[in-house]
């Protein structure tokens, strides 16, 4: 975390939180050192500190939430982030306003939001206009959040782990209520900053839904948005999850965000990604979604394997290879060597002539 200079002439003398006058904010730069994430500080539950900095002119309307809030936020109810959950809090509004329009959020849209936490990103949400939907595993942050924008009556929180969450029902259900005001309303979004470990398990349940949402914004793991964004073909890197995401959505990787922006700060640096799903007529053309993901994944199982080898419960090792060839393949191709494209090919041939 980045360290500052406290000398400034303008701040206050040291105080717990809370107390602090929701009029006050902090520079960014002005941050205090937090303490380190495991340290006695954290085990012993005591209060943080920090120190605030007086601001001269008034509040906005669209206040947003930063250090400061999100400090006075955990402080409020004695909380503090939780390893096992993976919980780390954005500290600086401006990611969480390019999370927001990175997913082009506008008035009257609904979305949904993973592990609001103390509610800065759900506070950009709101003031885009949003109705949320957010899902919060940790029932403590979960109760912080709605009491805190309980008075908008734009907030609904489950408290539910999102892995085992009934997502489709949910929006589905609220979708149909909006469209009774809101005729036009089509599709949903998803903007969240998830805990990295759970990043992969959050991708594969909602790019296949692009019949609900059209874009899904993720705050993930620089190295995890990268290869899923930028991934090759002849790398170790090159996954059957490279798959699924090309063949739900065409993902774009719009900015890196630096460990520092975080709390607790995070071993790796951060990126925001854009899925922009794709509806089921512009999914590629297989016999059977069900049946394709289930020879990708056989493939990757056998990774150092070749085709002819690890897809020999679908057909024979012969005619494995000739539909290697009939699409321009060698027959000793293995799965890292090949495409999007070259897998749907690859699979409708076997489908084909295994029936």
């Amino acid at each position: 975390m980045n360290q500052t200079n406290m000398s400034s002439p303008s701040l206050s003398s040291v105080q717990s939180l809370p107390p602090i006058s929701p009029t006050t904010s902090l520079n960014r730069t002005l941050r205090p050192p937090l303490p380190a994430y495991g340290s006695t500080t954290v085990v012993q539950r005591r209060k943080l500190y920090i120190i605030c900095a007086e601001r001269s002119t008034k509040t906005s309307r669209r206040s947003p939430d930063d250090y400061h809030a999100t400090l006075k936020a955990l402080n409020s109810k004695g909380r503090f982030p939780r390893k096992s959950l993976g919980q780390h809090y954005m500290l600086n509004s401006d990611i969480n306003e390019q999370l927001s329009n990175a997913a082009g959020v506008e008035e009257g849209d609904l979305v949904l939001e993973i592990g609001p936490g103390t509610g800065s990103l759900t506070n950009a949400l709101i003031n885009a206009g949003a109705f949320v939907l957010a899902v919060e595993k940790d029932k403590h942050m979960a109760a912080l959040v709605s009491e805190r924008f309980a008075s908008t009556g734009k907030l609904k929180v489950l408290t539910e782990d999102i892995v085992k969450c009934h997502v489709r029902s949910h929006m589905s259900s609220l979708i149909g209520s909006i469209k009774q005001m809101v005729p036009e309303t089509r599709y949903a979004k998803v903007v969240s900053n998830i805990p990295f470990n759970i990043s992969t398990d959050v991708i594969k349940l909602l790019l296949p839904m692009g019949d609900i949402f059209s874009n899904v914004v993720l705050l993930l793991q620089e190295e995890t948005a990268l290869r899923l964004v930028e991934s090759s073909l002849r790398t170790s890197e090159y996954r059957p999850i490279n798959i699924l995401v090309n063949f739900y959505s065409d993902p774009e990787y719009i900015i890196k965000v630096p460990r520092t922006e975080f709390f607790p700060q995070p071993n790796v640096d951060a990126a925001i990604v854009t899925f922009k799903l794709k509806s089921a007529t512009d999914y590629p053309q297989v016999s059977s979604i069900k049946s394709f993901f289930s020879m990708v994944n056989s493939a990757f199982n056998g990774k150092r394997k070749m085709l002819r080898k690890s897809l020999q419960h679908m057909c024979t090792s012969l005619e494995i290879e000739q539909a290697l060839r009939s699409i321009n393949l060698p027959d000793t191709s293995r799965p890292e060597e090949l495409t999007l494209d070259d897998f749907v090919k690859l699979h409708n041939l076997i489908v084909k002539s295994s029936i």
